[in-house]
């Protein structure tokens, strides 16, 4: 889900330049560094866009030569909430057939487990993916509309860096592979 949230960090945008003055844009783009190295937080998400900047204030740091500033802004964020119907490419299919791993936007951690996948059977091979008599084939590239079963916070772990993972599910109406559609298909 989409989020729009007020923040509020302090940002270093270093030394003021040669008439002792530091530009807005110093600080916004320290800003903006600062976000895509946090990447995502647990409560608000991942990080997408910054939308406006409600102030931006200086703040004395005792000890320190240069000035800190204190900047609130309004952030767009995703959140992935249980119950939620995503679309996601399909990044892997493991060989030991118990499921594959989806990617949803900056979501890299969507596992689908062979469990809550109905119906598909499992094709081993050079490029295993999972077969299904009516609805198609899952393989590496393919888009799959699913819903999230759990959401959980993995923060720093196992070379993650701030990541959510999701247990997903096309067990229901409407989800599993998409059809592609080709620009030739479309009648208007």
């Amino acid at each position: 889900m989409l989020c729009e949230v007020e923040l509020d960090r302090y940002v270093y945008p270093g030394k003021p330049d040669r008439n002792g003055l530091i530009s807005r844009r110093s600080i916004v783009t320290c800003l903006l560094k600062y976000l895509l190295l946090e990447k995502a937080s647990k409560d608000h998400g991942y990080f997408l866009a910054i939308t406006s900047i409600k102030s931006i204030s200086l703040h004395a740091v005792r000890g320190f030569p240069y000035p800190w500033f204190r900047v609130i802004f309004k952030c767009r964020s995703f959140m992935p909430f249980q119950g939620e119907i995503l679309q996601g490419v399909v990044e892997q299919v493991f060989r030991s057939g118990r499921g594959l791993l989806l990617r949803s936007g900056p979501l890299k951690l969507a596992f689908l487990s062979v469990i809550k996948m109905p119906g598909y059977s499992f094709v081993p091979g050079e490029n295993p993916s999972f077969l299904h008599d009516k609805l198609g084939k899952i393989e590496a590239g393919v888009v799959v509309r699913f819903t999230v079963l759990s959401v959980r916070w993995m923060g720093r772990r196992w070379g993650a860096r701030n990541e959510f993972a999701v247990l997903a599910s096309i067990d229901g109406e409407s989800l599993g592979p998409l059809p592609l559609v080709q620009p030739d298909d479309i009648e208007l």
